[in-house]
This record gives structure tokens, sequence and C-alpha cells, in this order.
């Protein structure tokens, strides 16, 4: 028998939901800064090399860290909220084996 997972009971998952996306926007705001020095040093090491070089810098280094937080963020919301032993391993018995 699966337990139920604390994401189905509405109040917590709503609570659960606000963390992960208050996580997110302290992420973007720390992507953003992050961003910024890294682009400005380029600026203050090299010059100005090319408008596409410093979109794709940019283009790369947000996607990379927002995809990194996003996933990490939820691998943290599914753990915290025991929506991972709400599954039920149906190959348990052949393991014990």
């Amino acid at each position: 028998m699966t337990q139920p997972s604390r994401l189905e009971d509405p109040e917590y998952a709503s609570y659960a939901w606000k963390r992960y996306w208050r996580l997110m926007r302290w992420m973007l705001l720390f992507t953003v800064s992050v961003t910024l020095l890294v682009l400005g040093s380029f600026w203050w090491n090299n010059g100005m090399v090319s408008i596409h070089f410093f979109i794709a810098t940019a283009g790369a280094i947000i996607g990379a860290m927002m995809l990194t937080a996003a996933l990490m963020g939820l691998v943290f919301l599914s753990s915290g909220t025991g929506h991972d032993e709400s599954i039920e391993d149906i190959f348990k018995d052949e393991a014990d084996r």
C-alpha cells in the first residue's frame, strides 16, 4: 500500500510551490548578478568584442544556472514533501530474492 504524498493536500502543496517559486526568484536575482559580473569582467579585460559574444555568453550563463536551479528545486520539492516515498516500487519483491 502506497503512502499518500503531502502534495495531495492542497494547503501543503500551495505552501511547497510558493517556497519553490521563492527559491526560483532568488536564483534569478543571483543569476542576473553573476551574469552582469561576468559580462562586465569580459568587457573590462577585452573591450567590446562583439555584441553576439555577449548575448551568447549571457544566454549560456542564464540558461545553465536557471535550468540547474529549476531541476534541483524540483528534487528538493519532491524529496521534502514525501512525494518520492509515495511511489510504489513494483520491483521491490524481485530485489529481495
